[in-house]
This record gives C-alpha cells, structure tokens and sequence, in this order.
C-alpha cells in the first residue's frame, strides 16, 4: 500500500515566533542568536528580510551587521519555542499517531489514514497550514511524498507558506533536476566527491551505478543512490516517544576555583536543578546524564552515563552527574587527606563545570522497571520537585533551597542561566 508521508517545516520559526512578541519589529529585518549585547554568537535564525540582505543562519552576529546594518538582534528564549512546537505537535496529533520530530521546527508525518478520509495528502496538508496559521500565527512549508527524503525535499522545495507535492509520478520531473546538495545527508564534503565524479544533479546521481558510488563513498554511496531513486521506506515513528531536541544543559564558571569535593557538589545540584526543571517543564527526560569540567588552567575533558531509568528527577541526575566526577576526578576534600596523601595524587582545582541531559525522551515514553527500583520512591521524589518548581516560579529560584547550599554562600550564589543545546535528530536514529 502506497503511503502518504508529509514533512512539515516552521518557516523561520525563532525568529517568526519572536515576530508575535515583538509586533513592532514586522517589516524590519530581525534575527535570533548569540548575545546581542555583547555581539557575541552566531544567527540561529534570521527572517527573510534579513535573509534578503544576505544573513544566514550560522553567520557571526558581527557579520550580519556588516551586510544588513538595520538587523534587530534578539536573544534565544528557547522555552518559548519548545511550547510553540509543542503546540504544532497538538494541530499534528489530531491527523495522526505518527509524528517523528526533526529538530524543534520540523517534523514528518504519516496521514495515510488521514488522507483515505481526507481525500488525499495534500488536502490535508492544506488544513494543516490552515490551521497553524490562524491557531498559531505563523506559517509553514509542506511537503507531501511516498516516503520521508521526497517529502523532506517538498518542504524545502518552495518557502515560505507553500505546499509541494513529490508523488511517484512527479519526482523525475520534480526532485531529479534539482542540485544533489539539495538531498539529505548530501553535506558539503559529499558535494565535493560527487561533483568530481561529475554528479551535480539529484537525477544523475540515481542514474549512477550504484557500484560506483560505493567505491566513492562506501555504504553512503548505497544509500545515497537509494535515497533518489525513491526506495526509501523507513517508517515514521509512533508520536510522543521522541523529543524534538537531544539535550537540555546547563554549565558555569564559578566566582571562585572549586577546591573540595562539597565546592563541585554544590554547584551540580544547583546547575542539576535548573536542567530537571526545565527537562519537567517542557516534557522531557534524559536517559544519559554528561558533566564537562575545566580545571584552573583550562583543561578540559567531559564524561557521559546511561542512567538505568530515563528521568527529570533532580537528585538522580545530580547523583549520576557527581558520581561521573569522583570516577573521572580527583580533590582533597579536607585538610587532612591533603596531608595523609601525596600531592601529586590530587589535580588542579576547577574552574568551571557543566552537566546535560541527553538522549531524551517525551513524558510519554514508557520502559519496564526492574525489581530493585521503588517506583513509590520515585513517585515522591517527582511530586516533591513538582512542588519546588510552583515556589519557585512563584517566589524566585532562590526561594527554596537545600541545606547543602548553605555550606557554602559564595558558590551556592552561582548564576543558574540555561545553556542548551539544540539540533536535529539524526536521521538514522
């Protein structure tokens, strides 16, 4: 049975969300990215005035001021995207269980069931863009295919606001002319190789032997050669397994060197905080916790674990966090064991320290406990952090904390802004 795949893509989605909040700023061109005080950082995105004047995402903010002098910089409100899309994710629910994200903005979708009650996939398409534009006030590009490549090749085919069809009988005419830059995985190195094997085109690529092209590029070249001639097939995941983003993070450089064990403790539960609450507000949990450290002298390594559950508890991920550091680290943690062992057995004290949860999932996901985990005790600890979440949306992140802070003013004091991290999930999972 022939399937009926759409790719939905926010058109310039930081930056059009923005635009709601900012009505002021509409006919003027306007990026998000960096710090715009400082004019630090790069474009994440730019709308398409700017994009007009040459800005593109990736771009230095310093460099976009160069080319398009007039440009608003704003700085990056992630959570305020995270709630956009998943108000997008709501609109896409109500046509289909089969919803797998592709970064925050984008997202195939399978409406082949749909479609049979709909009439077809780009009558649904069509509602769908409807509906986001008038619920949500900003607009997206469609595209509608038999499989993902072709449907993510519609999407990007015509911006912004369009709808493109790739069916079995258009791709040749439709998806073949187009550069084989323009088809996914096909990344500036590719390019290079194909360009010196005389592929320029999506077309001559699915017209090369693909032996050839495995001699090139491997099993790449395979796939590849697979992906323009259409016989794609991979299934769209089921909804609300996968997050739209791999990791939230959060990281700090402290207001003095962390010389004891307890100095790094309290700066992980506090950084750990600020991440679980924000895995818990937008719906998440980690199933890999990684801490990052620099020493005084800058040297820097970072470490991952897998946690046995996914969580957005915030002693569990702390736990695993100092548990990575004591297992990587080492700190005199008192007076005495400076004494009783060498010095060269201690390393230098830290300078700054990180921790992320990665590998996330949705609040949705469901995986089997083992016989030594309290499902009861997990229960108490998720409504207690419930709990300091409402104070402190309330009353301020420092109005509730825990008695290990009081150890130590100075460090307990640290700035516990939002570091994230965002991109898209591979394709290959």
């Amino acid at each position: 049975m022939s399937r009926t795949i759409l790719h939905s893509d926010c058109n310039c989605f930081y930056a059009s969300v923005e635009l709601l909040h900012h009505p002021e700023l509409r006919g003027k061109p306007v990026a998000v990215g960096g710090d715009p005080e400082a004019r630090h950082g790069i474009v994440l995105t730019a709308d398409y005035i700017a994009k007009r004047h040459g800005v593109k995402t990736g771009m230095a903010l310093w460099q976009a001021k160069q080319i398009c002098p007039d440009i608003t910089f704003l700085p990056p409100r992630m959570d305020l995207y995270l709630r956009f899309s998943k108000m997008t994710h709501e609109i896409y629910g109500e046509y289909t269980d089969r919803q797998e994200p592709y970064g925050i903005d984008e997202c195939w979708l399978d409406v082949t069931d749909s479609a049979g009650i709909k009439g077809d996939g780009y009558k649904v398409a069509q509602e769908i863009s409807s509906r986001i534009k008038s619920e949500l006030g900003i607009t997206v590009s469609i595209g509608v295919s038999f499989n993902k490549i072709f449907a993510k090749l519609g999407s990007d085919y015509k911006k912004p606001d369009a709808i493109t069809t790739v069916n079995k009988d258009e791709y040749q005419t439709k998806a073949w002319p187009l550069p084989v830059s323009d088809l996914l995985y096909v990344g500036s190195a590719t390019t290079k190789k194909l360009y010196s094997m005389g592929i320029t085109t999506i077309g001559g690529l699915a017209q090369t032997d693909e032996k050839i092209l495995i001699g090139r590029l491997g099993k790449m070249g395979s796939i590849l050669w697979s992906f323009a001639n259409g016989y794609d097939d991979s299934p769209v995941k089921i909804e609300n397994t996968s997050a739209p983003v791999k990791s939230v993070g959060n990281s700090t450089t402290t207001p003095k060197d962390m010389e004891t064990d307890e100095d790094v403790k309290i700066v992980l539960y506090i950084l750990a905080e600020s991440v679980a609450a924000r895995l818990r507000e937008n719906g998440f949990r980690c199933r890999t916790v990684e801490i990052s450290i620099r020493d005084k002298d800058l040297y820097h390594f970072s470490k991952q674990v897998k946690l046995k559950n996914a969580s957005n508890i915030t002693k569990e991920i702390a736990e695993a966090g100092y548990r990575l550091y004591k297992e990587s680290y080492r700190l005199p943690a008192d007076e005495y064991e400076k004494q009783q062992l060498s010095p060269e057995l201690f390393q230098k004290p830290l300078r700054s320290i990180g921790i992320r949860g990665a590998d996330l999932v949705t609040d949705y996901f469901w995986e089997q406990l083992d016989l030594f985990t309290d499902p009861g005790f997990r229960e108490k600890q998720m409504k207690m952090d419930d709990a300091v979440d409402v104070i402190r949306r309330r009353f301020g992140f420092y109005s509730i904390q825990r008695g290990l802070m009081y150890r130590d003013r100075i460090l307990s004091a640290c700035d516990a802004k939002a570091d994230h991290t965002v991109h898209p999930h591979g394709y290959f999972g």
